[in-house]
Protein backbone atom coordinates (compact mmCIF):
# COMPACT_ATOMS: atom_id res chain seq x y z
CA UNK A 1 0.00 0.00 0.00
CA UNK A 2 1.96 2.86 -1.40
CA UNK A 3 1.00 6.45 0.32
CA UNK A 4 0.36 9.90 -0.95
CA UNK A 5 2.16 12.90 0.73
CA UNK A 6 -0.17 15.45 2.16
CA UNK A 7 0.01 19.40 1.02
CA UNK A 8 0.98 20.07 4.59
CA UNK A 9 4.09 17.73 4.58
CA UNK A 10 5.49 19.07 0.77
CA UNK A 11 4.98 22.74 1.74
CA UNK A 12 6.73 21.90 4.93
CA UNK A 13 9.93 20.04 3.05
CA UNK A 14 9.83 22.17 0.36
CA UNK A 15 10.20 25.32 2.96
CA UNK A 16 13.01 23.19 5.07
CA UNK A 17 15.63 22.63 1.58
CA UNK A 18 14.81 25.87 -0.51
CA UNK A 19 15.15 28.67 2.03
CA UNK A 20 11.97 28.72 4.13
CA UNK A 21 11.85 27.22 8.08
CA UNK A 22 13.52 23.98 9.08
CA UNK A 23 11.60 21.00 9.42
CA UNK A 24 11.34 18.85 12.56
CA UNK A 25 10.35 15.11 12.13
CA UNK A 26 8.04 14.29 14.85
CA UNK A 27 9.59 11.91 17.88
CA UNK A 28 6.49 10.01 17.14
CA UNK A 29 4.30 9.45 14.65
CA UNK A 30 0.14 7.59 15.07
CA UNK A 31 -1.07 5.60 12.36
CA UNK A 32 -5.08 6.05 11.53
CA UNK A 33 -7.92 4.73 10.22
CA UNK A 34 -10.56 6.44 7.89
CA UNK A 35 -13.98 5.19 6.78
CA UNK A 36 -13.84 7.61 3.78
CA UNK A 37 -12.01 9.07 1.39
CA UNK A 38 -8.89 11.00 2.02
CA UNK A 39 -6.71 13.22 -0.46
CA UNK A 40 -3.10 15.44 -0.54
CA UNK A 41 -5.56 18.50 1.61
CA UNK A 42 -6.52 15.96 4.23
CA UNK A 43 -5.53 17.49 7.96
CA UNK A 44 -6.28 15.04 11.27
CA UNK A 45 -9.73 16.04 11.27
CA UNK A 46 -10.99 15.22 7.38
CA UNK A 47 -13.48 13.35 6.74
CA UNK A 48 -14.44 9.88 9.01
CA UNK A 49 -11.61 9.05 11.04
CA UNK A 50 -12.76 5.11 12.60
CA UNK A 51 -14.66 5.29 15.80
CA UNK A 52 -15.76 2.96 18.44
CA UNK A 53 -15.35 1.63 21.81
CA UNK A 54 -11.22 0.98 21.93
CA UNK A 55 -10.24 3.14 18.34
CA UNK A 56 -6.76 4.53 18.97
CA UNK A 57 -4.87 5.41 16.52
CA UNK A 58 -1.19 3.39 16.57
CA UNK A 59 1.81 5.10 18.41
CA UNK A 60 4.73 4.44 16.47
CA UNK A 61 8.28 5.67 17.70
CA UNK A 62 9.92 7.98 14.60
CA UNK A 63 13.26 5.79 14.47
CA UNK A 64 14.85 3.86 11.81
CA UNK A 65 13.92 0.70 13.01
CA UNK A 66 10.44 1.38 13.28
CA UNK A 67 11.32 3.50 9.41
CA UNK A 68 14.26 1.46 8.16
CA UNK A 69 16.72 3.64 5.93
CA UNK A 70 14.88 4.83 2.12
CA UNK A 71 15.74 3.43 -0.98
CA UNK A 72 15.98 4.50 -4.34
CA UNK A 73 13.11 7.54 -3.18
CA UNK A 74 11.34 5.14 -0.90
CA UNK A 75 10.26 3.86 2.19
CA UNK A 76 8.83 1.02 4.30
CA UNK A 77 7.73 0.20 7.56
CA UNK A 78 9.77 -1.69 9.71
CA UNK A 79 7.70 -3.29 12.12
CA UNK A 80 3.70 -4.69 11.99
CA UNK A 81 0.90 -2.14 13.30
CA UNK A 82 -1.37 -3.52 15.49
CA UNK A 83 -4.93 -1.34 16.47
CA UNK A 84 -6.33 -2.17 19.73
CA UNK A 85 -8.96 -4.93 19.49
CA UNK A 86 -12.79 -2.98 18.54
CA UNK A 87 -14.48 -4.31 21.73
CA UNK A 88 -18.17 -2.92 22.72
CA UNK A 89 -19.35 -2.08 19.25
CA UNK A 90 -18.21 -1.70 15.36
CA UNK A 91 -15.22 1.08 14.07
CA UNK A 92 -17.09 0.72 10.42
CA UNK A 93 -15.64 -0.18 7.39
CA UNK A 94 -12.19 1.33 6.65
CA UNK A 95 -10.99 2.69 2.98
CA UNK A 96 -8.43 4.19 4.11
CA UNK A 97 -5.35 5.68 6.49
CA UNK A 98 -2.80 8.11 7.60
CA UNK A 99 0.74 8.76 9.36
CA UNK A 100 -0.30 11.84 11.67
CA UNK A 101 1.86 14.02 14.07
CA UNK A 102 -0.46 13.67 16.60
CA UNK A 103 -2.84 11.02 18.93
CA UNK A 104 -6.06 13.12 18.09
CA UNK A 105 -6.30 15.93 15.39
CA UNK A 106 -2.83 17.09 14.36
CA UNK A 107 -0.81 17.07 10.94
CA UNK A 108 -1.51 14.33 8.17
CA UNK A 109 1.79 13.75 6.88
CA UNK A 110 0.97 10.27 4.51
CA UNK A 111 -2.12 8.92 3.14
CA UNK A 112 -3.34 5.75 1.82
CA UNK A 113 -5.74 3.82 -0.22
CA UNK A 114 -6.34 0.58 1.35
CA UNK A 115 -5.77 -2.25 -1.13
CA UNK A 116 -8.89 -3.73 -0.30
CA UNK A 117 -11.41 -2.49 2.36
CA UNK A 118 -11.86 -4.34 5.82
CA UNK A 119 -14.82 -4.33 8.28
CA UNK A 120 -13.68 -3.99 11.33
CA UNK A 121 -16.49 -5.43 13.89
CA UNK A 122 -16.35 -5.95 17.56
CA UNK A 123 -13.84 -8.67 18.04
CA UNK A 124 -11.31 -7.36 15.37
CA UNK A 125 -8.21 -6.65 15.00
CA UNK A 126 -6.64 -4.36 11.96
CA UNK A 127 -3.28 -4.70 11.77
CA UNK A 128 -0.27 -3.71 8.79
CA UNK A 129 2.21 -6.05 8.45
CA UNK A 130 5.87 -5.48 8.18
CA UNK A 131 6.36 -3.67 5.25
CA UNK A 132 2.87 -3.00 4.14
CA UNK A 133 3.28 0.77 4.25
CA UNK A 134 4.93 2.59 2.04
CA UNK A 135 5.95 6.25 1.24
CA UNK A 136 7.92 7.81 -1.63
CA UNK A 137 8.41 10.65 -3.47
CA UNK A 138 6.65 11.29 -6.85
Amino acid sequence: MAGSMSDYLEDELNDHVLGGADFTRPATVYIGLWTDALTDASTGSTGTEASGSAYARVSVTNNATNWPASSSGSKASGIAFTFPTASGGNWGTVTHAGILDAATVGNMLYWFDLTTSKTINDGDTAEFAIGAITVAFD
